[in-house]
């Protein structure tokens, strides 16, 4: 803290910034503490994402560790003269109060949603300054870099990922020190390390708030393959859509490139080593590896067959090793503790932890990082606070697009890479989307299938075609035009378009549709034999009534309706006239004694 008595730090990543102008309170609140005289005494710093998204804008003061939540710039003069100036806490703000669990005081500390956690990957995300490598370099900061240049051969850097187990974190899991040791044998005058932060999955930031909150230790961790497997150069594929991450990775370079930790000669060994950045537009296919090197290139962004393997031939055919943001998070952690710590957290073929967007019909929306093994109710419930409003769990997404739904039966079930892919789902890059009793699975996997429709290339048919036909009849079943011949057509097309697909786009977009065929399908019975929508969502299947014994004749209901679909006299039981109504919910959403049923 410096000459500092306390630091009031105040989340700035994309999140917090956009709807509330996070720059702005920290101006306000630097303004205020100056107001009171304790400009010398109070630091006021931004951070990057405090994870917690749910309540955010989040200020926390320290050394004390309180935490007040969904701040806004109209309360900074409060806050600073109630706990700055008469050393209270403002209770009205505090997380506590404002509905975030806590075991005892609203310190950090003490959170659930923290204090479950091991964080490896986000160890300093909403701790330091991302924009002062000072702050990076105080927490340890680039001495993985200086350890290995001064201390190690490049053969012994390999050796030390591949003993701490280390799998890939973007989706396929495979072995990182491997994938190192590959490209490492091979001879050529120029290797290419990526960092793939194309992180498209919905609901997925996990990567955009590494590169947000601590660019550096990405930077530090392509230097270190860098050194490891001969290579000089380095390219981030960041999408660019995400402008703070692009911003403080290029402000980042630059602060390395001052501290001499980048370009000719670093540390005086002998080694250089260079980062680039470059922009994608948003093709999903892009996180494939072979669609980015082919972006990269220049050209449109489309997978190729393999092999050959990026680590034989890669960018322009040359040897190169591509990790996602959070695999690499990992690796100065691993050098400077080493491998066998990392393998000692997890499992037994699922080392170290993982982070996962915890979104949907959830609590504590947010960033979560656990060990491996951690398991599903342990996030959901312990972590992520439950479902909202004392609605029943009904099943979990994970893996985005390319994984499963898992089904309340399986809550107990580790997580790791090999048990996800047991239920039917995967571990992805680590999108975690919870659903809650009023949620339609049908409607789920149509709404996964048209995306992956949406983000194909185009290049293979299976793919190209085969996720159209599929949408189509799933887009069938959800209007009660379906058969059961569909749902037995549905299964044949997920089948084919799994095996023959080019790339992982293709081979895995099947996956929601067979995980809810396979635990709810019934839902997909109801569909198509009954013409019904069990959870009230597919609109042709939904049928607005109004409980005669419930309804006290308001008229609430009727003013509400777009299209005069709801008749009757005040005080007397009201009556929805199926022929004209449009299934739109309003008449259930403003009854305020659930007097309109939904079936």
């Amino acid at each position: 803290m410096s000459n500092f008595e306390k630091r009031l730090v105040v989340c700035d990543g994309t999140d917090c910034d956009a709807p509330n102008a996070e720059k702005n309170l920290v101006r306000v609140l630097r303004r205020e503490v100056m107001k009171v005289g304790l400009a010398d005494t109070v630091e006021i710093v931004h951070v990057g994402c405090l994870s917690l998204c749910e309540f955010e804008p989040l200020v926390i003061s320290y050394p004390d560790g309180v935490v007040y939540s969904r701040v806004k710039a109209t309360d900074a003069g409060e806050l600073v003269r109630t706990h700055l100036v008469e050393h209270r806490t403002l209770e009205r703000l505090l997380a506590q109060t404002n509905g975030l669990r806590t075991e005892q005081a609203s310190s950090i500390d003490h959170i659930p949603f923290f204090s479950h956690q091991f964080r490896i990957a986000l160890r300093n995300c909403g701790i330091i300054d991302p924009e002062k490598i000072q702050e990076y370099i105080a927490r340890d900061g680039y001495q993985a870099l200086a350890k290995v240049l001064t201390e190690m051969t490049p053969a012994e850097v390999v050796a030390k990922i591949k003993g701490s187990e280390l799998r890939g974190r973007g989706g396929a899991g495979f072995p990182t020190g491997l994938k190192w040791e590959l490209a490492a044998r091979e001879e050529s005058s120029q290797k290419f390390i990526i960092c793939n932060a194309d992180e498209g999955d919905p609901g997925a930031f996990m990567d955009r708030s590494v590169l947000e909150s601590d660019p550096h230790s990405i930077l530090e961790a392509m230097a270190i393959a860098g050194f490891a497997l001969g290579a000089s150069q380095g390219f981030i594929y960041v999408r660019a859509e995400y402008p703070v991450a692009v911003e403080r990775l290029r402000l980042g370079i630059a602060q390395a490139h001052e501290y001499d930790l980048l370009g000719e000669n670093i540390f005086g060994s002998g080694f250089s080593f260079d980062i680039d950045i470059r922009l994608g537009a948003g093709a999903f296919v892009c996180g494939e590896e072979t669609a980015l090197m082919n972006s990269i290139e220049g050209r449109r962004g489309m997978p190729n067959p393999k092999p050959p393997f990026p680590a034989t031939s890669g960018l322009w055919q040359k040897p190169t090793v591509i990790n996602n943001v959070e695999t690499l998070a990992n690796i100065p952690p691993i050098i400077l503790r080493g491998a066998s710590w990392f393998s000692s957290i997890g499992t037994e073929r699922s080392k170290g932890t993982k982070v996962f967007a915890l979104g949907g019909k959830i609590n504590n929306v947010g960033l979560v990082e656990v060990p491996m093994g951690t398991t599903l109710r342990q996030v959901i419930f312990d972590i992520g606070g439950g479902i909202p409003k004392g609605k029943a769990f009904k099943a979990v997404q994970t893996g985005g697009p390319s994984g499963g739904c898992i089904p309340a039966q399986h809550l107990d079930v580790p997580i790791d890479y090999d048990s996800l892919t047991q239920l039917g789902s995967m571990m992805g890059s680590g999108g975690m989307i919870v659903m809650d009793e009023n949620t339609c699975m049908v409607d789920v996997a149509r709404f996964y299938l048209e995306f992956t429709k949406d983000e194909s290339c185009g290049k293979c048919s299976p793919c190209r075609i085969g996720t159209l036909r599929m949408l189509e009849i799933l887009d069938k079943i959800t209007r009660g035009k379906g058969s059961m011949e569909d749902l037995d057509n549905l299964r044949d097309l997920s089948e084919q378009i799994q095996v023959a697909s080019l790339c992982a786009l293709g081979q895995t977009a099947p996956n929601p549709v067979l995980s809810t065929m396979q635990y709810f399908w019934d839902e997909y019975v109801a569909h198509v034999v009954e013409k019904r929508c069990p959870a009230g969502v597919c609109k042709s299947l939904v049928r607005y009534t109004i409980n005669p014994d419930l309804c006290r004749g308001c008229g609430l209901c009727a003013r509400e309706c777009p299209v005069g679909a709801i008749s009757g006299e005040l005080k007397h039981v009201h009556v929805i006239h199926d022929d004209a109504c449009i299934r739109c919910g309003n008449c259930a959403e403003v009854c305020n004694v659930d007097a309109v049923l939904r079936g």
